[in-house]
């Protein structure tokens, strides 16, 4: 079976599959996700004339010196819904936020008078337009708030409500369920017979999605049959998944039920991908339009191979980029690796004096999980490559957020 390019297997995946159908969310609810259309201002912002800060709203032409005493018509609060109108020759006291009176062109801030309330002295000539935020001058009804495809952030919130969006229309997070094989898996807390394991890759690929921006709406197990398989992935189905995860039985042992329960068939294509660890992997979609990710079962094959290739196409049904968040790092020790493929290495990052250093964590069985635990990127070698050393520069993914 030909050796497929890391590259070449990932934009495979991305575009076998495609953003997930828009829906309608509560504005309060979008963080995280893409609009599916631009989002259009139903109101300006401001919505009318306000006060910058509090002071006195007045005509300029009435402060033309310092000294300049006028009379307080009255107060003007934030949240003032009356039609205050200003009259020649007077002021009003006004508070950050409030409405300016008709007729008045300026706000003199408090400090700048001695505060007075049935009469105010002005320490300085007052200048026309000052302190005045002007209706629109943000945001005018009819404007395109934000664009289509923007992913939301907290940022983006208070614009989308202040602009009259109640709901959003969005591309939902794709629901993703995940099932381990094997009939030597447990659950944390079981008592293990000789021979048996805990199940430790489907809580982690359940993390990693969550981590990455994902909803997980099944966690399974399967034994290693393939009625067993196919029963798990209609248990999937029905949760309500928009994709599944599977872990192990995908490589050329005996007993690989991934393999037992597709291969042969149209819908899984079984490849086996230029990447260390991760070379055996499994892709194809099953019944209505679902995508099916099956990875190897040693968990470090199992995270690699979700940083590299599930979380990107699981990007793309979200409407997200595909593109992973590689950063440059400086090797501060070195190690050795075999050519012929690129390896994916678990490394520690740290700062010094010229940028990001990085270094290896744990030996280089997929299975070592102690040395995973402790590294918080992933770096990336290329295949040609048989020993990294000190000094060379490296493309490194953090462990730490989104992967992109």
């Amino acid at each position: 079976m030909e050796l497929l390019a890391p590259s070449d297997y990932s934009a495979r995946l991305t575009e076998a599959v495609a953003a997930l159908p828009a829906v309608d969310v509560a504005v309060t609810d979008c963080l995280g996700l893409v609009l599916a259309e631009p989002v259009i201002a139903r109101a300006s912002l401001p919505g009318f004339d306000n006060s910058a800060m509090d002071g006195y709203a007045v005509r300029a032409q009435d402060v033309p010196d310092a000294g300049t005493v006028l009379p307080v018509a009255g107060v003007v609060p934030a949240g003032d819904t009356r039609r205050n109108r200003l009259e020649p020759g007077t002021a009003w006291q006004i508070m950050t936020g409030a409405p300016v009176p008709d007729g008045a062109d300026t706000v003199v801030q408090v400090e700048l008078t001695d505060g007075g309330t049935d009469e105010v002295r002005f320490e300085r000539a007052a200048e026309p337009g000052v302190s005045i935020r002007r209706a629109g001058e943000d945001v005018s009804a009819g404007d395109e708030v934000l664009a289509a495809g923007t992913r939301i952030a907290a940022r983006h919130v208070p614009v989308l409500v202040a602009a009259g969006s109640a709901t959003v229309r969005v591309i939902p997070r794709p629901k993703v369920a995940v099932i381990s094989t094997g009939d030597e898996l447990r659950s944390v807390g079981d008592e293990l017979a000789y021979g048996q394991i805990i199940d430790t890759n489907a809580p982690m690929l359940a993390a990693l999605a969550r981590q990455a921006g994902f909803e997980v709406v099944h966690i399974g197990r399967s034994g290693d049959t393939a009625e067993a398989v196919l029963a798990a992935v209609e248990q999937a189905s029905d949760a309500g998944a928009d994709a599944i995860i599977t872990t192990g039985g995908v490589s050329a042992g005996a007993f690989e039920p991934l393999k037992a329960a597709f291969e042969g068939g149209s819908e899984i294509t079984f490849s086996k991908v230029a990447m260390q660890p991760g070379k055996p992997q499994g892709f194809g979609i099953i019944g209505d339009r679902m995508p099916l990710f099956a990875l190897p079962g040693n968990p470090v094959s199992s995270l690699v191979s979700f940083v590299m290739f599930v979380a990107p196409a699981l990007r793309t049904m979200a409407g997200r980029t595909t593109d992973i968040a590689w950063l440059s790092a400086r090797v501060t020790k070195g190690w050795r690796t075999s050519p012929g493929r690129a390896q994916i290495a678990r490394v520690r990052l740290s700062q010094n004096d010229h940028g990001l250093g990085v270094a290896p964590s744990g030996g280089p069985g997929s299975h070592l999980m102690g040395g995973l635990a402790h590294a918080d990127a992933l770096a990336w070698i290329d295949a040609s490559v048989d020993e990294v050393t000190a000094g060379d520069e490296v493309r490194v993914v953090s462990l730490e957020g989104e992967f992109a």
